[in-house]
Formats: structure tokens, sequence, C-alpha cells
């Protein structure tokens, strides 16, 4: 089954690879510049066996009964992202389930950045990979390039923006209210600034609370260890002294050994009168004066010539090296007596210290670093103290900027997210996002403040804590109004290359004309980047772009999923069938009569 906007041959290409029934579904490709998902592909998947699918920017609805396999499409996102894996997702009788989805990226946007940064940039196009085995291990590809799981969360959370039913609870965390007011907001060079200004802060802290829990040497420790230091500067080498005192023991306590080798190996390669013990040199040469002769008569003749004359040269070079081996060594048993002397006082020092007796120095060194740390411990407290307090200072003005930008920043958002609740059914509520400043606590890499979000749904009433004053419905509807805002503002400061947004039944719990204004709020946060939404209301799918109908089957003894993209009659149909259960005039009339209005 392939479904298409144009004509079959255009796209013989993107589909030829694919089975005669897998389905494939192709968008007219229209990229606007912005960051998209181009295509997801999945492959023994839960309980879809094969599916394609190819995205276009704009706002898509994913449409099905209930149960139907709607989320799937969600979850695989999910793990492309870098969601923990699990075997039961692999469907039935697979081996493995295999996920692709490959997005188109802005020049400018955090994702590409991260790429060239990791050195797997691919021009303005992303790859993630992702296979499940059934033993149990998940493997991640990037571009083709093998990554770990945490790399893929890194560059999943800068592509994709996944918002369920409970989005809300995630703002309840201290972490996203800073993401929230701090993510885009303009002002990276405050928050760099408050970010180095601790890490000095913090550097001074640790090692001054180092120093502190070092205590200074009493007099009879002081006089202890300069008695050690003392002996260990007399008596300890570099470690290349002691491997070299150690190699003329050994070559002293062999002495008669060694020069009995020597005074043998010299005969034998010295000119000699003794027939016993014929010159080697001697009887190479002879053996070159014999063969010279012949060297024209086979070219093997001279090879060996060649072989034999370096021989002989090289039996004269030995023979003077060990002549002056022999000359050098100072074999006197006094020498002996005085290198075992020195090394018997180096093995008990290193036996005193417990190390090795080429680590003396080390040892030397680390006792002279303890004394002089004790004596000047106090005035280094001193020192680290008053660098501690101007690291302070400075962290506190950077903090300051900073608090500035972010009031500023929080009063914009909080006055964009009323009015976009003005028109989800909450008249007369409001927003707003309380900075707290906690001067008295330690300071942190991201400032000393506390945020707080607090609405009021409902004229009249007096803005609480988020999770306390509003319904479920209202958290959805407040999330969305979020999103709206902070995609204008990013819009009007010039810095809007979003990540895809997908809502998973984010607009569960509302209908009538608060519907509809949920269905323009996602068709707004799409923008002209893209916008995914799992829905099962008939008003948000009348307003999207695109839409995509998944339908449950069963093939054989197992389930299967399918997707297909609806236009005209059949987008109608869905639509119609969303607002009543069934297909029928009525219904099929307000379902043109919602696509109308939507397009108006």
């Amino acid at each position: 089954m392939v479904i298409t906007f144009k004509q079959l041959a255009d796209h013989e290409a993107e589909f030829s690879h694919c089975g005669a029934e897998t389905p494939v579904l192709v968008f007219e490709r229209i990229h606007t510049g912005a960051t998209m998902l181009q295509h997801l592909s999945i492959r023994d998947f839960a309980i879809v066996p094969r599916q394609d699918l190819d995205l276009e920017a704009g706002f898509t609805v994913i449409t099905g009964e209930t149960g139907a396999g709607k989320s799937l499409i969600v979850d695989a996102l999910s793990l492309l992202s870098g969601r923990r894996a699990d075997t039961d997702l692999i469907r039935e009788g697979a081996d493995k389930a295999e996920l692709s989805g490959e997005f188109i990226l802005g020049e400018q946007h955090p994702a590409a950045e991260w790429l060239r940064e990791a050195e797997m940039d691919d021009e303005q196009s992303c790859l993630l990979r992702r296979v499940i085995s059934s033993s149990g291990r998940s493997r991640a590809w990037i571009n083709g390039t093998p990554v770990t799981l945490n790399q893929l969360q890194e560059l999943g959370a800068l592509l994709v923006e996944i918002h369920g039913q409970n989005e809300h609870i995630r703002l309840s965390q201290p972490e996203e209210r800073f993401h929230l007011l701090d993510h885009g907001g303009g002002y990276d060079d405050a928050l760099g600034a408050v970010s180095a200004a601790y890490a000095r802060w913090h550097a001074c802290d640790a090692e001054l609370e180092r120093l502190r829990g070092a205590s200074a040497l009493d007099a009879g420790e002081l006089e202890l260890l300069q008695h050690q230091l003392k002996e260990l500067e007399q008596v300890a080498l570099p470690a290349e002294a002691v491997h070299a005192l150690e190699t003329e023991q050994k070559r002293l306590a062999g002495g008669s050994e060694l020069m009995s080798a020597l005074e043998f190996a010299g005969r034998a390669l010295s000119d000699s009168s003794d027939d016993d013990v014929p010159a080697i040199a001697e009887q190479l040469y002879r053996v070159v004066a014999t063969l010279e002769p012949l060297e024209e008569t086979d070219p093997r003749i001279g090879e060996a010539l060649a072989m034999v004359r370096e021989s002989a040269i090289n039996c004269e070079e030995a023979r003077k090296v060990v002549e002056r081996v022999g000359s050098d060594i100072d074999l006197s048993p006094e020498r002996l007596r005085d290198v075992e002397s020195q090394l018997g006082a180096l093995y008990d020092l290193s036996r005193k210290h417990r190390c090795a007796i080429d680590e003396l120095e080390t040892a030397r060194d680390a006792l002279a670093d303890r004394i002089e740390q004790s004596s000047s411990l106090e005035s280094r407290i001193a020192r680290l103290e008053k660098d501690l307090a101007q690291a302070l200072a400075d962290y506190t003005e950077a903090e300051s900027s900073l608090h500035k930008a972010r009031a500023k920043r929080a009063a914009a958002l909080g006055k964009a997210v009323t009015q976009q609740m003005q028109g989800l059914a909450m008249e007369g509520g409001q927003f707003r996002i309380d900075l707290e400043p906690l001067a008295d606590t330690r300071p942190t890499p991201r400032g000393r403040v506390r945020i707080a979000l607090l609405v009021s749904a409902n004229a009249g009433v007096s803005p609480g804590p988020l999770r306390k004053v509003a319904s479920g419905g209202e958290l959805s509807r407040i999330s969305l109004a979020i999103k709206v805002a902070n995609r204008e503002l990013r819009e009007q400061a010039g810095r809007n290359d979003p990540p895809v947004q997908i809502f998973d039944e984010v607009d569960a719990g509302v209908g009538g004309d608060t519907a509809n204004a949920v269905g323009s709020l996602l068709r707004a946060i799409a923008g002209d980047a893209q916008t995914l939404c799992v829905t099962h209301l008939a008003q948000v799918a009348a307003r999207a772009h695109h839409q995509v109908k998944i339908e449950k089957s069963t093939e054989g003894k197992q389930l299967s999923v399918s997707a297909t993209v609806l236009e005209n009659v059949a987008r109608e149909e869905e639509i119609a069938r969303m607002l009543s259960g069934k297909v029928s005039d009525s219904s099929l009339a307000h379902a043109r009569e919602l696509i109308k209005d939507s397009a108006a």
C-alpha cells in the first residue's frame, strides 16, 4: 500500500527498497529550514511489524480508535531519544526491534553544533538508529557511528521534546523550572559568568577545607620528620643511580667469572700464535683471501665474501670492546665493600619508609613538602580565606546581574502565558514566575534562587502553587500556554529553532470551544517547524496540516498496526468518527465545517 500526494513515479526511489505490502507514507516535501523529523522507520517493534513514515513540517495529528497503538510512534521516538529499552518491546517471534529516525537540522540548531563538536556531523541531516535484541542488549548509532546511551540522550534532548498528559508534573522539579526560565532567555553570558565565578569559589572553598583538616606538626613530630629528611638527603639517590649501583654490585660479586670470560673472548678474537686458540678474525681474513680470486666465477661467492668481510670487521670491533671492558673493571674487594655498604643503607631506609629503594628520592620530597606545609599552614589558610571572600564577592556580583535578567524574563514569560490562558477557558486567570533569592545559602553553578510557578485559573483568585490550585485539565492547558508563550518570546528575540515537539494526548479532559483553542495552540506551536500530536479530539485534528490514522488488525494469530495518511474524504470520515463515534451525514457535515473553519 502506497499513499502519496504526488505521482508515484516522483517517489519511486524513496520506497523501491520496501516490500509490496509495506505501508509507506510520503508527504509532499516543502522544507522550511527548521529542524524536523523527516523519516521514521520501525521494524518488529511492539505490534508493528514494519512501518515507514515520511513526515513534513507543520502540525501533524495521529488519530485512531482507543487502543489502536497511536502512542507507539511516540514510544519509538522516545527510544530514539535515549530512553532505556526493554525486551518486551520486541515483536513476538522476532529476534530484535529496529528503529531509525532521520532529522533535518537548521545550521544554527544546538543539535547541529553538538554533532560538529562530536565529529559526527553530516551536513544538515542526522540519522539516529537503535537496535534492541532479545538478549537484552541495546545498541545505538548516530550518523553511522556507534554511540553510548548517554550520547544518544544528550543529542535526543536537543532534537525532540516529548510532552505527555502529565507534562505539568515535570515543572514541579527545580531543574525543569530553571530550564523553562533560562533556556532561550537571551542571557547566556550572565549564566556563564555565574558558572565561572562559582567554579573559582568552589576551588578556593575545597582547598581551604582541605587545609583546615590538615593538622600542624607539634615540636616532637617536626623534629622526627626533620631527622628522617636529613637521613634521606644524605643517602637517597635518583632511580637511575640506584639501578647503576645494583648493576655494579652484580658485576663485582661475579668478578672472577667475568674476568675469565673476558680473557677467553679476548684471546679468541685477537691475533694469536697459539695453534690451539686461533684468532677468529684472522681465520675470517684467510677465508676472504681464499675466495677473492674466485669471486667472478659465481655471483653467490661474491655474496658470501661480503658477509665474511662484515663478520671479520665485527670481530675486530668486538675485540676492542672486550679489551676496554677488561681494562675499566675495578674488581678490588674494597670497591665491592663500598658498593654493598651503600646499597645496604638504601635498603634499610626503604624498609623504614616502606618503599622501593628507587623511590626514596620521592619519599624525601614528600617529607620536605610536609614540613614546609606545616610551617606555612596558618599563612596559607589566611591567604585562602581572603581569596575565598573575593571569590564570593565576584560570584555575588555576577549573580546580581543574572537575577536582573531572570526577573525581566520571568515577567515577560508570565505576561505571555497569562495572555494565552485567556483563550483556553481560563478568562481572568494569571500565571506568574516568582524568584526568591537565597543569599544565605551556599553558592551553586546556576545561582542562589528558588523559582516558584504560581497560577490562578479563575478571575478574582490569587495565584497559588501550580499543582495545588489547578485541575488536571487546567494544568494541561497551562502547559500548552507555556509552550506557545515561550515560542513567541523566542521568535521576538530571533532565537527560534526549536526541537520537534511531540504531544501525547495532552488535550485529554477538554472539549467544546476549549478543544478548538487547544487545536489552535498546537498549530501555533508548530509554526514553520514541526509538531506531532496524538489526539482523540476532532477539533484538534481538524486544525492539523496533516493527519495520520493508526489502525490495528490481526494477521494470522498476531496483532499488527498500520498507518495511513488521510486526505479529502478519508480525513472527513475520520474526523466525523471522532465527533460521534460513527460516520453519518450529520457528523460528516460537522467534520467538513470544522476543517473549513480551521483553514480559514
